[in-house]
């Protein structure tokens, strides 16, 4: 009878226990959804042991939880009812709607706060990315999870890993700021800082970061990043480095499909295999095509016959592949070299042939010597590359101040052309229509007198400005006449003209007056940037259009007429 007695107990406490757990979360109802208790919609088993876990009740075997919008399922759960906590044991997977599911071995989650925890290989999801790492932090008020202990995060285009992460899911944000790297089929970034969009696919990058492809690195302290087209906006001393060709600007943007470039304010371009460099306030450079334009105080310095040459137009392009590079420029085109110089409408340049072409009122200056004519062509051995010869077409005319006086001497004709020796120009030949005057001494300097004829064509052989021989062929016609003889206004031959102020004595007379004040302008700019802070790189109005939740416009049905 005792026995029997101590069954019939054992029964009535237990049925009295599962009395009890029914009234704190009763199965057979469904929670309001603003509900701010946990609610257990399903267990295989429960029990409570205030031995083993005190305040809980113990639920095992397909647990299923519910808080305002969360499920959560595992195999064992702690439920501790006054506080409104859940502690998860075993495949445990939390869902929040259709934005966010959540995988561990372990998770607990706050009632109260409406914050969960996970550990043990963790795997967030949500429509367009996964993370994995080992331990997370859920604040679902603000809909905001963070790591720190290193994770992995995957889209359709992207894989990022990093030391810490926090994912604003309203914006659809990563936001990192230790060692992080993303890799795509085109191109790796690495960076210490960066946001990242999971929508569009953009990324900012703050502080020292790289983004390599297999043509090309690109560094940069500050930019943005399109991960979806392969497009980039850099700011703050960024580089663009190829194998051969570095491009440097204080504004980059960038197209890797298009292989295109274009840089604004402080540009500069190395060309290594070349040995040039090309400099401006604007610049755009289509690697593909092996071409590059460049324009606000366009510049390009480049190694001839081991000295520097430096080229400059109001805009210049530069084009061909290796060895073989092209230049032209534009306006008010002007070159500079230590022994020569010139100026003249547009220049073209043929690396390969050796060969630049001064076009539209060219004049060109050799040591004191000045030459003008319709058309110059300057011809550069293609071994030594040095200056060979000199073609001057049509309307040919070289003047020199004559070493004493006050005079000039000037050879004109229909064309001219020369012979350098040592980069200075040594034998001349003036063909057709030929008029000469110059002022002939001894040498002592002394004056002999002043020769001026005319014939079909002349010869002379120079030293420096001096005219050491000159050689008359066929109907010569002239003489050599006493300084006293020989009128003022006789001693200057048609259509001459002194532009011995013009000439570019150094680099910094190879800038017109309209191209100082650009460049002026241009380091005003930079300078009042820079004294401003350091404000963080914005997401774009695109980034933020792409990224916001999408809403969708109810129909509402037409008024029926009456």
């Amino acid at each position: 009878m005792n026995t029997i007695y101590f069954r019939f107990f054992l029964l009535l406490l237990i049925a009295g226990q599962q009395y009890c757990w029914s009234q704190v979360t009763p199965q057979s109802n469904t929670p309001a959804p603003d509900s701010k208790q946990i609610f257990i919609e399903h267990s295989d088993y429960l029990d409570i042991s205030e031995k083993e876990v005190p305040g809980a009740v113990v639920l095992t075997g397909n647990v299923v939880v519910i808080h305002q919008g969360v499920r959560m399922t595992c195999n064992k759960a702690y439920h501790f009812t006054k506080s409104n906590y859940v502690k998860a044991f075993g495949n445990v997977n939390m869902v929040q709607g259709d934005t966010l599911t959540m995988s561990s071995k372990y998770a607990e989650y706050d009632g109260n706060k409406k914050f969960a925890f996970a550990s043990g290989d963790v795997i967030m999801t949500d429509p367009k990315m996964t993370v994995t790492t080992d331990t997370i932090n859920f604040d679902r008020n603000s809909q905001v999870a963070y790591y720190n202990t290193g994770g992995t995060i995957k889209d359709a285009e992207n894989t990022l890993t990093s030391k810490s992460g926090t994912y604003y899911l309203n914006q659809k944000k990563f936001q990192f700021n230790t060692a992080v790297t993303v890799k795509n089929p085109t191109h790796t970034i690495r960076t210490n800082h960066l946001d990242y969009y999971t929508n569009s696919g953009h990324a900012y990058v703050h502080g020292p970061s790289t983004i390599a492809s297999a043509t090309n690195t690109i560094y940069t302290t500050k930019g943005f990043y399109d991960t979806k087209k392969d497009e980039g906006k850099l700011l703050k001393g960024s580089k663009i480095k190829y194998r051969d060709r570095l491009i440097e600007g204080d504004d980059l943007f960038y197209d890797r499909k298009k292989d295109y470039a274009r840089a604004i304010n402080n540009v500069k371009i190395t060309d290594t295999v070349n040995k040039m460099v090309v400099s401006g306030h604007y610049a755009e450079v289509y690697k593909q095509k092996d071409s590059m334009y460049i324009t606000k105080k366009a510049l390009v310095t480049g190694l001839f016959e081991k000295d520097s040459v430096w080229f400059h137009a109001k805009k210049m392009v530069v084009t061909g592949k290796p060895q073989e590079r092209v230049l032209r420029g534009y306006n008010n085109a002007r070159f500079f070299k230590r022994d020569m110089s010139g100026k003249c409408d547009s220049i073209h340049y043929d690396q390969k042939r050796g060969l630049t072409q001064m076009i539209g009122r060219p004049i060109f200056w050799n040591g004191k010597n000045q030459m003008t004519g319709d058309l110059m062509h300057l011809i550069s051995d293609e071994k030594t590359e040095k200056i060979d010869s000199l073609k001057v077409l049509n309307n040919a005319f070289i003047v020199s101040k004559d070493t004493i006086g006050t005079g000039y001497n000037q050879v004109k004709g229909q064309n001219l052309f020369g012979k350098f020796k040592d980069n200075k120009l040594h034998e001349v030949d003036i063909i057709k229509n030929t008029e000469v005057l110059y002022y002939m001494r001894n040498d002592k300097q002394e004056l002999i007198g002043i020769n001026k004829n005319v014939s079909s064509k002349i010869n002379m052989i120079l030293n420096g400005n001096n005219i050491d021989t000159i050689t008359f062929f066929t109907n010569v016609d002239g003489d050599i006449f006493p300084e006293n003889e020989l009128p003022e206004n006789a001693r200057i031959l048609r259509d001459f003209k002194w532009r011995g102020d013009e000439q570019l004595l150094s680099v910094a007379d190879i800038f017109p007056k309209e191209e100082l004040e650009l460049d002026a302008k241009a380091q005003a700019e930079v300078k009042k940037k820079a004294q401003e802070p350091d404000a963080p790189m914005e997401p774009s109005k695109e980034t933020l259009e792409y990224d916001k939740p999408k809403t969708t416009a109810k129909k509402t049905a037409p008024k029926k007429k009456k």
